[in-house]
């Protein structure tokens, strides 16, 4: 699983070469099994696109990554984290797709005092109350990813609406921060209806509550093989015109939009990334990712994408020492694929713009994104965090 990125500069080859090239060891913290196999899967691809691009910026040195899978259980991603760290002597840590995995590594990672890239997993408690100077969060907070949305059926004057979710850390700070977005702008939440998690196969009585509630919309969120079987059934119940649906953008996932087809149609979402926006740094982005793999990149590529090159211009400026790296992450910003974003100084969460999108069906026939309203700059509070700024 190990694999080594070489990044040679020209002048360094013309002067001879420079004993003093290091090399740097990333551990990557992803499930490669379970329910979000594919979504660390698709990161991992991103994020050695983005050495491959951005390498270059360590001369020399070397960026060897060391992936051991999560499996979605928090137990599991807290002991490949000791190894990792302990064992491996890893220089930075990255990825994590569950929010209850983030949340069983913070106490180590803050203790052993080693950076963590957060590639993904949006637990808001990691960048609030449990914040920490070392944890540092590239992809998106699960409240900033909703709240957006709230405001959003608010807006389009939509007065009640049920929500569903699966019942863990994620499911619940979804559902909440919607709820408290759309509530504040007069709107009301029905009911909250959690589906085990990792578990659920029959979603059949639980939108059938969710219809009996009388609710104008419908409000989830669902990811990997989850989401493809929630919207199949969605479909399969008849409830595009009876109850629309909106969610959180990870529902239909260009990764697994294809496998989800037609039942993805009219449904609204919110996410931090288009894979039709229109900028160079995504058009160039997209373009290396499709040569190289052979399909459309998701926003878990990005995510992978920009870790990596965060993780090149810290280590670039920082050389091996873990408290330089970290200032350097905090304050390190350029054009993403995704649009513009930075590293809030007082949380290390990612302030980035949040993009409302149908789902609808292309000129060549794919399912692609139609663009329905963007918040920029959307940032989470502090909150209980107390970082230096």
């Amino acid at each position: 699983m190990r694999k080594r990125y070489l990044a040679v500069a020209l002048a360094a080859l013309l002067a001879g070469g420079s004993a003093a090239a290091r090399e740097y060891r990333v551990g990557l913290l992803l499930p490669y099994s379970g329910v979000y196999a594919a979504l660390g899967k698709e990161i991992q691809a991103g994020f050695e696109l983005g050495l491959e691009h951005y390498g270059g910026e360590l001369g020399e040195d070397t960026v060897t990554i060391l992936p051991e899978d999560t499996e979605v259980k928090p137990p599991v991603g807290l002991t490949k984290a000791k190894k990792l760290v302990l064992q491996d002597r890893v220089d930075v840590l990255a990825g994590l797709v569950s929010s209850g995995v983030l949340a069983a590594v913070r106490d180590f990672v803050d203790a052993a005092r080693v950076p963590l890239i957060v590639a993904n997993a949006g637990n808001i408690h990691a960048t609030g109350e449990k914040c920490s100077r070392y944890i540092i969060r590239v992809s998106f907070s699960n409240a900033q990813i909703t709240r957006p949305m709230g405001r959003y059926l608010a807006e389009i004057g939509v007065k009640t609406v049920v929500a569903m979710a699966p019942d863990y850390a994620a499911g619940h700070q979804d559902v909440e921060a919607m709820k408290g977005a759309f509530e504040a702008a007069g709107g009301k939440v029905l009911k909250e209806i959690y589906t085990p998690f990792r578990k659920t196969k029959d979603f059949g009585p639980y939108l059938t509550e969710a219809q009996a509630t009388g609710a104008e919309a419908l409000f989830v969120f669902y990811a990997g093989g989850e989401a493809i079987g929630f919207m199949k059934q969605y479909a399969s119940f008849g409830l595009r015109d009876k109850l629309p649906l909106y969610a959180a953008g990870f529902l239909t996932s260009q990764l697994y939009r294809e496998a989800i087809g037609e039942p993805a149609l009219g449904s609204v979402n919110s996410l931090h990334y288009l894979t039709t926006l229109d900028n160079p740094e995504n058009a160039r982005f997209q373009k290396a990712f499709q040569e190289k793999y052979g399909r459309v990149a998701s926003e878990f590529a990005v995510q992978g994408y920009d870790a990596a090159r965060l993780i090149v211009a810290a280590l670039a400026a920082s050389r091996g020492d873990k408290e330089k790296f970290v200032d350097a992450a905090r304050t390190t910003t350029f054009a993403s694929p995704r649009g513009p974003w930075r590293i809030d100084p007082r949380t290390n969460n990612i302030v980035q713009n949040i993009y409302i999108y149908e789902i609808v069906k292309g000129e060549d026939g794919r399912l692609v994104e139609k663009l329905l309203e963007t918040y920029e700059n959307e940032q989470d509070p502090p909150n209980g965090c107390r970082l230096a700024g």
